[in-house]
């Protein structure tokens, strides 16, 4: 029989490439131990959520990941040009963008073609190494880079690897008009072997109601061939799904924010409940939020405060997260340090905490968190106060009763919107 399969690299990507500059030593700290919802302390948690640059964070994870990830999706800068800002305020009137409080998002700017695919080279090849036998890489681009990220995953992979290319499709503005209106993205995904995971009947969806109409009303419709209609189809390669707009209940602010739909599709498609999912773009937070809610576990990056912050709040605002970790690239530098007020009262074994302001003032401040017997080591969050993304009130009294007298040291963390954080601590003794 012949040999199906696309035949090895014949073409390369070539861009003026300068030579590759060791890494500097790198390791992960963890900075807290996060208990959404007071769940009880027990084991390291397997999820992870990382500050710093992703490069030195996917080298100091092949120790542990190594051909253990089932799904990396990467939502990479599609080398736009532009310097994204994320929308920062609240209660504001979504219909005049002139009025919105924003800050920084992240730079999607680059000197030249060459300094963008310098940068995006060695993600790629670095996480293709974390892939299972079965896993996959999606690469989720734009028309800026789609045909390049191709040619670096057929390099990296093998073009006979190449398992789809998805085109995402969406409606919206554009201030196009000597053009067709550029309303898709393209999502590559490249498979680690040949006998990937692929769950058809995870992503069915129904058929559309002429077709159903079709098949009804003739016996030979479909040239004799009758689809289980019931059961529904497996979606071609062109999606659509609404881009997450300014008044969707999903949305955070963060700019380029990705459908949750989009990503719980892929995830449903390409990994089996336990399996591991990483995203080291991850920006507003989406695949952690959705690989948590599936029953997966995950791991996720960004060099951004202000997207970690976004991810972090947002697993809290979810009711069923499950404990994760908090970590950051070693060196990075200083982050911006404010000290927040806290007032402590006691009756009997009951402690309250309340949130004053301080160096973050109160309606500037996103969450805080507790550790209530922080050992002077590692901070627990054992319980958090989280600001919703349309509410105007936070909490700013939370509550433990402890379950035997002594002393106790308390640590409180606390960040503001832009993702600044501060630091307080006190102490109390229990008769």
């Amino acid at each position: 029989m012949a040999d199906r399969r696309s035949p090895r690299l014949s073409v390369r990507l070539e861009w003026d490439r300068r030579p590759a500059e060791p890494l500097p030593a790198a390791s992960l700290r963890q900075t807290a131990r996060v208990l959404p919802g007071g769940r009880v302390d027990g084991e390291e948690p397997p999820d992870r959520l990382i500050l710093g640059d992703n490069l030195p964070a996917l080298h100091a994870l092949l120790a542990d990941f190594e051909g253990r990830v089932s799904l990396c999706y990467l939502d990479p800068p599609f080398l736009s040009g532009k310097r994204f800002r994320a929308r920062i305020g609240r209660g504001e009137d979504s219909r005049r963008p002139e009025s919105w409080q924003t800050t920084v998002g992240y730079p999607d700017a680059w000197p030249d073609a060459a300094a963008y695919l310098e940068m995006l080279y060695p993600r790629l090849e670095a996480a293709s190494r974390l892939l299972s036998p079965a896993g996959v890489l999606v690469l989720h681009l734009d028309w800026h880079a789609s045909a390049y990220g191709r040619l670096l995953l057929d390099e990296i992979f093998g073009p006979e690897r190449l398992v789809n290319e998805v085109v995402w499709l969406y409606h919206g503005p554009s201030p196009i008009r000597s053009a067709f209106n550029r309303k898709h993205d393209t999502l590559l995904i490249y498979s680690r072997s040949e006998d990937y995971t692929f769950h058809a009947d995870a992503v069915r969806v129904p058929y559309d109601d002429a077709t159903v109409r079709t098949f009804a009303s003739s016996t030979r419709a479909g040239f004799g061939k009758r689809p289980n209609l019931a059961r529904g189809k497996v979606p071609e390669d062109w999606w659509y799904f609404p881009v997450v707009a300014r008044l969707h209940r999903e949305r955070t602010g963060y700019p380029t924010q990705k459908p949750e739909a989009l990503v719980e599709r892929l995830i449903l498609a390409f990994t089996s409940a336990g399996d591991c999912v990483a995203d080291f773009f991850c920006g507003s937070g989406t695949t952690p939020v959705v690989a948590s809610r599936l029953g997966r576990r995950w791991v996720a990056c960004d060099s951004s405060a202000l997207a970690v912050h976004t991810t972090h709040r947002r697993l809290l605002l979810e009711p069923a997260s499950s404990p994760y970790a908090l970590e950051q690239v070693e060196p990075l530098a200083s982050e911006a340090r404010s000290t927040p007020r806290i007032s402590l009262r006691t009756q009997a074994r009951l402690a309250t905490a309340e949130l004053l302001g301080g160096g973050l003032p109160l309606d500037e401040v996103d969450l805080w968190e507790v550790d209530w017997e922080y050992d002077g080591r590692a901070f627990v969050s054992r319980a958090q106060a989280v600001r919703g993304w349309r509410a105007a009130a936070l909490e700013t009294s939370l509550r433990h009763e402890y379950p035997r007298p002594g002393r106790f040291a308390l640590r409180v963390r606390v960040a503001d919107r832009h993702g600044q954080v501060g630091w307080a601590e006190s102490a109390l003794d229990l008769a």
